[in-house]
């Protein structure tokens, strides 16, 4: 290659600047659009860590775009230094880099002849289910899936935004068009009340139900309002709030709501993806079988029942991980909350991450960048972590039984809601570098082969998260019960018995239950599992929801904890997000640390309000009472 200069040598530019960790490569799940030129987010030169390796310069390596065949070129122009600076690379490892290549080239020219066969298979196979009488009725979900595979394969070869030209154009002529009509100083007024009018329209012109009455509905509304308030008077600069990425969240969040708990479409949605979840994890079972008995891989205890399903499961995921499909979603939800909610790129791909990876690996999605994070972003990231929960567990709340519809529709509402409540919270004041686009960088740290090495990888990560959260539990749960016998002997002195955390935080947090609109005679049993949840975690709260003493709530009372139980915000998630980032930002780990009790508090009000806005939107629950005794 070229030879490195010694000025250029000088002016090595931060990793989170450098282009060439910007979204420019030949894997082979990313489609063409991957493969434009690096979009440089800042002209400024940084001095690179001590423990970083020089990188060379951008103009060494030659991608060359946009022929006639619609091809990448890939050009080696002299024998590359090693990074060590020990000498060159071998002849034999160039040699073997350009065949490399080349087949990737090959595969890439002929990539859509396997599309072109898959496209016509699912096309095929949708149109037999809609031919025959029989499946006819079950139309819904199966076109869903071929739209969205058709969808996904065309993308492999056009970019989104021309799929998506007939939808600016009505957004054009419709909604932007009306809103020209209002003056710019009364529109963020007139979209408040906007909002306002939805909701008020869709929590109470449904009929009453016997566990849903308007009066529950007006108690969880005024709880939406009394959250928002507190977040507003308690705002590190109210002046700075920017009112747009509040509004529109609330809205997101509600619609979300509206769509999975009030409409049949919705609910058949949710309800499959709860059903393939289910699916997936009785395959765990037969690994169990093998190792133990098969009598054995049918008990319901944790070691043998949710611990597998984590670790398969993660391992599952790795291979979508492999063939781009958990990149490519998460890309377009972040896109969506970016464009919707005015937020930056980073806090968008965060917050679209977090239901699906945790809160720790959606930070890592946007490593290169955690550095340079405004403050307002950090507190974004970790209130996005403390408001949802992780794909993971969310498999293993499925195999203890918690309703499955609820879990999934809480994880995709507390999106908007972080976003909301932590803008509202701790504004933007300075600006950003992912302002203006959407980047996930790729991790090239740990690289894949195939399939099956995927696979591997992800059981291995799914051992270790499992044995995480096993000895989390163990040690959390040994915990609070060695402080609970303080509290016990201390109080025996008053004549109080049974003194104890979820006692005393059971009262702490009754109006808090009552907010939520829950049943009266139930507040002090849903106040005190959303104590265990903050002292402990969610785990904990879950596992007394399944216990005897609540199997006699009410289906409204189960629904509003399930919802208000959904989220890691708990006080070893603490130490999680900081370790986490602080180890991807070492220089800022006292600004992380300062943060991350807002970005608590902030994160269960975000999960507070997806359960509120639940308890708005829920009427006729017989659905998800039959659904909730079959898991």
């Amino acid at each position: 290659m070229a030879e490195v200069t010694q000025s250029k040598e000088i002016e090595i530019q931060d990793e989170a600047l450098d282009p060439h960790h910007q979204h420019l490569h030949g894997h082979f799940h990313h489609s063409q659009a991957a493969q434009k030129k690096p979009d440089i987010h800042a002209n400024a030169h940084i001095h690179p860590r001590k423990d970083s390796l020089p990188v060379a310069p951008i103009e060494e390596t030659n991608y060359i775009l946009g022929n006639e065949k619609n091809e990448v070129s890939y050009e080696v122009q002299s024998k590359p230094e090693n990074l060590s600076g020990t000498g060159s690379i071998e002849n034999g490892d160039v040699s073997r880099t350009k065949n490399q290549y080349k087949w990737k080239l090959l595969y890439r020219r002929y990539l859509w002849v396997a599309h072109l066969f898959w496209g016509i298979f699912f096309t095929s196979w949708w149109i037999s289910i809609v031919a025959q009488k029989k499946h006819r009725h079950m139309w819904l979900i199966p076109t869903i899936l071929w739209v969205l595979i058709i969808i996904r394969l065309i993308t492999f070869h056009t970019p989104t935004r021309y799929l998506l030209i007939w939808v600016n154009w009505i957004w054009q002529r419709t909604i932007v068009k009306f809103i020209s009509f209002i003056p710019e100083k009364y529109r963020t007024l007139a979209a408040a009340i906007g909002t306002v009018a939805v909701i008020l329209v869709g929590t109470f012109v449904t009929p009453e139900h016997p566990e849903s009455k308007r009066k529950d509905r007006a108690i969880s509304f005024f709880g939406c309002l009394v959250a928002i308030f507190a977040l507003w008077a308690t705002s590190k600069n109210r002046k700075a709030i920017q009112w747009h990425t509040v509004i529109s969240g609330m809205l997101i969040q509600f619609i979300i709501a509206l769509f999975v708990l009030r409409t049949k479409c919705g609910y058949d949605v949710f309800n499959f993806i709860s059903f393939l979840a289910r699916k997936l994890l009785s395959f765990a079972r037969d690994g169990v079988a093998f190792i133990t008995t098969t009598e054995i891989s049918q008990y319901t205890y944790f070691f043998f029942s949710v611990l597998p399903a984590i670790i398969f499961f993660i391992a599952f995921v790795h291979i979508f991980y492999y063939w781009g499909v958990i990149q490519w979603a998460i890309g377009k939800f972040a896109y969506f909350f970016f464009w919707s909610m005015r937020v930056s790129g980073a806090e968008a791909v965060v917050a679209a991450a977090s239901p699906f990876i945790g809160q720790g690996e959606s930070a890592i999605l946007i490593k290169p960048f955690i550095p340079h994070l405004t403050k307002a972003e950090l507190h974004q990231v970790m209130t996005s972590g403390f408001a949802t929960i992780a794909g993971s567990v969310l498999v293993a709340y499925i195999s203890m039984g918690i309703n499955p519809q609820a879990l999934i529709s809480s994880c995709v509402m507390s999106i908007p809601a972080s976003l909301a409540t932590s803008k509202l919270r701790y504004p933007e004041t300075e600006e950003s570098i992912t302002s203006s686009k959407v980047v996930i960088p790729d991790d090239e740290e740990e690289e894949t082969y195939n399939v099956l090495h995927a696979f591997a990888n992800g059981a291995s990560l799914g051992i270790k998260i499992a044995g995480l959260i096993m000895t989390n539990l163990l040690c959390i749960i040994a915990l609070v019960a060695l402080i609970n016998a303080l509290l016990t002997w201390f109080a025996g002195f008053w004549n109080i018995n049974n003194l104890t955390l979820e006692m005393i935080l059971g009262y702490i947090l009754y109006p808090v239950a009552f907010l939520l609109g829950a049943p009266r005679n139930e507040l002090y049993m849903i106040a005190k599992l959303i104590g265990v949840k903050l002292i402990q975690n969610e785990f904990v709260g879950y596992s007394m929801l399944q216990s005897d003493a609540y199997s006699h709530m009410s289906t409204r009372g189960q629904m509003l904890a399930t919802y208000a139980l959904c989220g890691f915000a708990n006080l070893g998630s603490v130490g999680t997000n900081i370790a986490v980032l602080g180890a991807l930002a070492p220089t800022r780990t006292g600004e992380i640390a300062k943060l991350a009790i807002s970005s608590l508090i902030t994160g269960a009000i975000s999960t507070l309000l997806s359960a509120a806005v639940a308890g708005m939107v829920l009427a006729d629950m017989t659905a998800f009472q039959k659904t909730a005794s079959s898991s």
